[in-house]
Parts: C-alpha cells; structure tokens; sequence
C-alpha cells in the first residue's frame, strides 16, 4: 500500500516537473507574433490601467468579447511585475494546462487505473502538438478546457461518493468555465455527466434535474458579473452576448467566424494529436495485417457490444462519452476551430496511450521505428542550428513576394549565439536518445514507451528555447511599435484609421499588436476627429482617408517596411492637422456617404 502510494506520489511529481519544464521556461522567449494573443492581453492591460475590472474599455472603442475570468488570471499574475507582459499573459494558461494533467492524474488513480498508465496518458497530453501549443499561447481556450475537463472529473467524483466538497468544486469550476466563455463552458461538461449516469442505469429525470441543478448553481456567479456588465455597458453588451453565444453557433454572425464542414474536426485531431498520429500510422501496417471476420448475426453482436459497453469501468465509460460527446458537439455549429477540441485531448489521450502500450507490448518494431525517427528529428534540430549559424546556407534559395521575410527568418537564426542554453538543451537531446537506446534493449514496454515521450519533450524544448523565438520574433510588430514609441510622447493617443471597416459592423479590426506594445493607446480616428496629432494606417488606406477626410492635412513621418503580423499590412506612421478655414459644414462626410 505504502509503495502505490509512493509511486503514485513520484508520478504527480515527474507530471509537475515536466509540465513546468516544458511549458512555463519558455514562456516569455517569444514576443506576440498574432493578432490573438495580444487581443486578450490588451484586456488585462485596460483592466489595470483604468481599474475597471468589470467590462473596459480597450483598442478605444472595444469591450471584450468574452468574459474576463481569463483576463482576470492575467491581470493578477501582472500585478506581481507591474505590468502585462508576454509571460505573465501566458502563465494562466500554462498553469491551466499543468492543473488539468495533474487532476486527470490524480483521478485516473481514484478511478483505479494503473498508475503507469495513469503517468503516460499525462505525458502524451502535455506533449500533444494542440495541448502544448494552447497552453504557451495568451487565449481563453486552455482555461476554459482545463476546467471543463475538471469539472468533468469533479461531477463524476461527486456522483460516486456523494461528496459535498465534490459538489461545492463542480460548481465553482463550472462558474470558472462559464466566466472564461460563455454558457457552454457549464452546459457541456453536465450534458457529459447526464449521458455518463444515463448509461449507468440512473433513470432520465433524476439524471436530467440533477444536471440541471447543477447548471442552475453554476449560473449564479456569472449572472452576477453579466449583470454588473450590463449596468456598465448597456444593449451593447447584451447583444454582443447574443452574437457570441447564439449566432456564433448557429452560423448567422455579421461576420465569417472560422466557418468549415465537420471533417475539419477529424483533420484537426490527427494534427493536434501529432506525433502520436504518427506511431498510429505507423502501427496500422502491423495491426491491420489480423483478419477480422463480420458477425453473423448482428443484432447479437449490437447487443453484445452495448453489454460490454455498459460493462466498462468508470475510467473507461468517462473518457470514452466525455471524448465523443464533446467532439460530436462542437462539430454542431458552423464555426470550428482546432482549440475548441481542447477538451477532448486529455480522454483521448488516456486511450492513446492504452494503445501505445498495447502495440509497444506486441509489436515492439513499431515503437523502435517511431523512436528511431523521433531520434533523427531530435539530432536533426541542433545540427540544423550549427550550420545556419556558420552562414553557408544561402540566402538567393528563397524567391518569390515572401523571400525577404524568409531571409530575415535565416539571418535570425545565423545571428543567435551559441550560448549556455543551447548547449545544455543539445545535452537533453542527446540524454533522451541515449535513453531510448537504452529502452529499447529492455522487455518493459512501459519504459519504452516513457523514452518516446521523453524524445518529444527533448524536441520541443529546442524548438521553444531556440528556434522559435528567434523565428518568430521576427513577425512581431513589436520593432515597429518600439520606433512609435519612441518617435512620439509617451501618453499621447495614436490614431489608426482603416478603410475596410465600415459603420456599424462589429468585427472591427485593430494594430492588436502595435497597440498592445504601445500600452493602449492606438484610437479609431474616425470616431473622434481630433484636430492633430499622429496616425497609422496601411498603404491601401490612404486613398480612402484622402476621400473620407479631405480637411486633414497629412505629413509621412515613417514607413516601416515590416508586414504586421496581425493583417500583413506595412504600416506608415503620419502627422496630420485640420486644415486651417476648411469649411466641413459644407463638406459630405464620404466615409458614411459613400458605404
């Protein structure tokens, strides 16, 4: 007894250890190099400027599109530096992430799985290509699936021993999902929990009002901030609700909101499980070689396989319905994307890795081929960034509108020193090989398998302590909003104008990133018509603010030649003033006239 419970022990802490390794070192290397990440950043920034931690105002005319238990985390993780920055926007992700292994860990035990099994299912999610880029990355989408996934576990947990401290953590996880997203955050992990107790014999009523209830004491404390959030903001805010809420999943937007067909959740799966994919492809050469045979009576076999179903244990029914259930449901609306699955990964990955097991267990060639690509990716890696940097690659093999972008990327890469990290990293490269090697000689399947996942952790900790950055960082418009800053005084506003917004849509586009970097202060210049001061816009916009706004005078102070990570725009910055005696009474508005 005392053994299990040291190996079980070991196991949260190797699970700890590899999570803050893995996806919390490296979090800050990389500047924001898309337009969502400092979206959501800028939220937590607004709120501690202007201490408005209920629903403020940012990029000048924007309330946030979500609730703000995620901007929240951001803003109390920044109080600790005194402001928002790359790590501390991305640090409640990565914590979510390690929370949300951790608990599967620890209930997998509960549930009376293996403890080694337990261990490798919580390897592969930390490691799967979704999973690890999520939780580095500044969105809403980790947090809300961490606590979906543990309010899953939690409600399951309650449902067997009856627990109210069970009961009190569902509901406040559930609270959490509700104010990280939206309604759905409560609504699905209960309908998860409604199919689960059905299945278990629990009759339809007693299930259903039990999941109702708990929905209903899951409302209580978003309906609190909802509130609060109207009084501040009005009708604005309750349709923005609406649209996120209802129009999104029906598909009726104002706007195309990542609309594609149910197999782009298949493809995204497969992607986002890499590079275990791989090992399952490269096992169906083996497994498929069986000859399976067709029942002969297949109301028999369909009664057979839902008495078996039935039958599953309480770890094997959960992960099974929480998987296809979310799956099914979030291939429902119009709008997908591949990190609405994220709650998905931690169920299927429990089963990756009983499979992994299993093939390993019978055919160990499959698990050495796949070690032995891992391997030669591995290596590939610093041997790669040894001979970028010694220049003999060169630059004339790029061609084409991008080839100036792909030569910044390479003279990146071949002026990055070779410094501490990048030995000590090659080191754990050439340990996780070594380990392999030697597991591979070795009859435990188990090990064998923990040296794969090891090679996985040795890659991506070269990829995100040094190759990406220096890739990256490249994209980012934070250069460009430096040389703002730098050419104009801190605290003045900064004008953006943009011709492809027209009035009275609601997907209005921003500098995300400049305005980020520039500490909000980049304004809608249509919607206050300063008389001077500085403004950026793209070079397809000035034709359209020369028509829309004929009494401004515009005088270029600098063009950057960078293309903005956020709508690949190069910007120009410009100083403009009213024409003195210009008589706009006269004058039609063309920005409204003319749309």
């Amino acid at each position: 007894m005392n053994s299990n419970i040291g190996k079980s022990q070991r196991g949260f802490i190797y699970l700890l250890f590899l999570g803050i390794i893995s996806v919390v070192l490296f979090l800050g290397f990389s500047l924001f190099n898309t337009k969502g990440e400092p979206r959501e950043a800028v939220v937590a920034l607004s709120m501690l400027q202007s201490g408005d931690w209920v629903s403020p105002i940012n990029n000048g005319v924007d309330i946030a599109y979500k609730p703000p238990f995620f901007h929240w985390c951001v803003a109390l993780c920044s109080l600790f530096t005194g402001c928002v920055t790359e790590f501390t926007a991305r640090f409640p992700s990565a914590i979510a992430t390690i929370a949300m292994v951790l608990t599967a860990y620890c209930y997998m035990l509960r549930n009376r799985v293996d403890g080694r099994l337990a261990l490798l299912s919580g390897m592969i999610t930390l490691t799967a290509f979704e999973v690890h880029r999520a939780s580095m990355a500044c969105r809403v989408d980790m947090m809300l699936s961490a606590l979906m996934v543990m309010a899953v576990y939690s409600f399951h947990c309650w449902y067997v021993s009856r627990g109210k401290w069970h009961l009190l953590l569902t509901v406040l996880l559930l609270s959490g999902a509700f104010l990280t997203k939206g309604p759905v955050g409560a609504l699905l992990p209960c309908m998860v929990m409604g199919v689960y107790m059905l299945v278990r014999g629990e009759r339809f009523f007693s299930a259903f009002f039990r999941c109702v209830a708990v929905v209903l004491a899951s409302c209580i404390l978003p309906l609190c901030w909802y509130y609060a959030a109207y009084l501040e903001r009005g009708d604005a805010f309750l349709y923005l609700v609406y649209e996120e809420n209802v129009l999104r999943f029906t598909g009726k937007m104002v706007y195309s909101s990542h609309e594609a067909p149910a197999i782009y959740n298949v493809m995204t799966m497969i992607t986002g499980f890499l590079p275990y994919t791989l090992f399952i492809l490269f096992s169906l050469f083996v497994v498929l070689r069986r000859r399976y045979r067709l029942p002969e009576n297949i109301r028999q076999a369909a009664a057979s396989v839902w008495h078996r179903f039935r039958g599953m244990s309480d770890q094997d029914l959960l992960s099974l319905i929480s998987a296809v259930l979310i799956f099914v449901f979030y291939c429902i609306p119009k709008s997908k994307r591949s990190v609405y699955l994220l709650p998905v990964y931690p169920f299927a990955a429990y089963y990756i890795a009983r499979y992994i097991l299993w093939v390993t267990g019978r055919h160990r060639s499959v698990a050495t081929a796949y070690g032995w690509l891992l391997s030669a990716i591995a290596v590939v890696l610093p041997v790669l960034v040894l001979v970028i940097k010694t220049g003999v690659v060169p630059h004339s093999i790029f061609h084409g509108k991008h080839a100036a972008e792909n030569v910044a990327f390479l003279m990146s890469l071949e002026t990055m020193p070779i410094g501490l990290l990048v030995v000590l990293l090659t080191i754990i490269i050439l340990l996780a090989v070594f380990f392999f090697i030697r597991a591979r000689r070795r009859s435990d399947a188990y090990v064998l398998c923990c040296s794969l996942c090891g090679l996985v952790f040795s890659i991506y900790l070269m990829l995100d302590g040094v190759v990406l950055p220096r890739v990256l960082n490249v994209k980012s418009d934070y250069y460009v909003a430096t040389e703002i800053d730098r050419l104009i005084p801190s605290g003045e506003k900064i004008w953006d104008y943009r011709s492809d917004w027209k009035p009275g849509d609601r997907n209005r586009m921003h500098q995300f990133s400049v305005n980020f970097y520039l500490n909000d202060r980049v304004v809608p210049l249509d919607l206050h018509r300063p008389e001077r001061g500085y403004m950026i816009m793209g070079d397809d916009d000035y034709d359209a603010f020369r028509k829309s706004f004929p009494q401004y005078r515009l005088d270029k102070v600098r063009r950057f030649d960078h293309r903005s990570c956020d709508d690949k725009r190069r910007l120009t910055l410009y100083r403009f003033e009213r024409i003195a005696g210009f008589d706009q009474e006269k004058q039609v508005d063309r920005q409204y006239a003319c749309r």
